[in-house]
This record gives C-alpha cells, structure tokens and sequence, in this order.
C-alpha cells in the first residue's frame, strides 16, 4: 500500500513539474514581461511570435533559432492589442546581412489577430535571417517593426519534451508495476532494501 501510495505522489510531482515548465515557456500566465518570442510595435504595444517546424520537429516551438534550413517553416504572429486587426500588415524576410528577399507577404488585415506565414522550403541557407512587419494606418503611417533568427543550427530536444518523454515512461512503468507480480515483487523488495538504509 504504501509503495502504490509512494509511486502515485512520484507521478503527480512529474506531472506537476512538467506542467509548471509548460506554463513558463513563452513568460508564464502572468502576462509577456518576460516572453523572448515577442516584439514591440509602439510603447507598450506588443506581437508574439512563435516559428514551427511542423514536418522536422512536430512537437516544437522555436523561437530565435530554428533548427533546419530545408524543411516548411512557420511562423505564426499574434497581435496582443485589438486595435491592429484592423490594420493592413506586411510581411518580408530576408537573409542577411547581405538583405536578400527569400520570403515576402502582401499587406492584408487579419481580423483574427493571428498571421500564419507558410515558407514551404524553409530558407537556402543556414545564417541570420530578419523577419520586417510592417502595420499600414488608414492615415498613411506606418508602424515598423523587425525581429531576426537563425536557422539551420540545430537544436536539441526542449526540456519540455524531455520531460514529457520521461512522463510516458515512467508511466509505462507504473502500469507494468500494477499489472505484473513478479515485477511488483522486485521492486517491492528494492523499496524494502533502500527503506533499511
């Protein structure tokens, strides 16, 4: 009783680390202070942005540095202030520094407060790139904005997705625990070893 007791806390603590991490990624739920996937467009007046992998890294959110050059990149912004969905905005990247167009989006309003830009061959090579927003007011300002990353520099699996990997496993290992005697006896046993010291 007390081993199903001990392995149950385990696996709510796991799942409670795991969960607090995910909350924290992008600034946490408190507000963007802190959030590295954003730009400002004017004082106080924000856009989040997110890149994926979806084909390479399905699971994965990327932020400045995107790990391969030759597979879909999408980048998705989303407008944290009502006012701009009404506004046209344009989109362009470039490789830089030599400034060199690879991708380029018409001005269109979004009333979904949500861009998503497709670059279906990702990008022609691995460096600096530098995503150019630029929001078009009805009176004729314009509100510029830019935010760079690199691509095509690999990037190691998210403590996130560590994390969830070892959740399955773990509760992989609880289930075999619950439904096999013998293993049950085993690490029953271990449990009872490691309580004596």
């Amino acid at each position: 009783m007390k081993t199903t007791r001990l392995f149950r806390n385990s696996l709510f603590g796991l799942i409670g680390l795991i969960f607090s991490s995910a909350l924290w990624a992008h600034g946490g739920a408190a507000g963007t202070d802190t959030d590295q996937c954003k730009f400002e467009l004017e004082k106080d007046h924000w856009i989040h942005y997110t890149a994926y992998q979806p084909k390479a890294y399905p699971a994965e959110e990327f932020c400045g540095n995107i790990p391969d050059t030759d597979s879909l990149i999408q980048l998705v912004f989303d407008y944290q202030d009502q006012r701009y969905r009404n506004m046209a905005i344009e989109f362009e990247v470039t490789k830089e520094p030599e400034g060199t167009r690879v991708f380029y989006q018409e001005p269109q309003k979004h009333k979904s407060g949500t861009v998503i830009l497709n670059l279906d061959k990702g990008v022609p090579e691995p460096g600096k790139y530098l995503i150019h927003i630029t929001l078009l007011q009805d009176n004729g300002e314009r509100l510029d904005a830019h935010m760079s990353f690199k691509a095509g520099g690999g990037q190691p699996t998210s403590t996130g997705s560590i994390g969830l990997y070892a959740l399955v496993v773990f509760a992989g290992l609880y289930i075999f625990y619950l439904s096999n005697a013998g293993f049950k006896r085993k690490v029953d046993g271990l449990i009872g070893k490691a309580k004596e010291f």
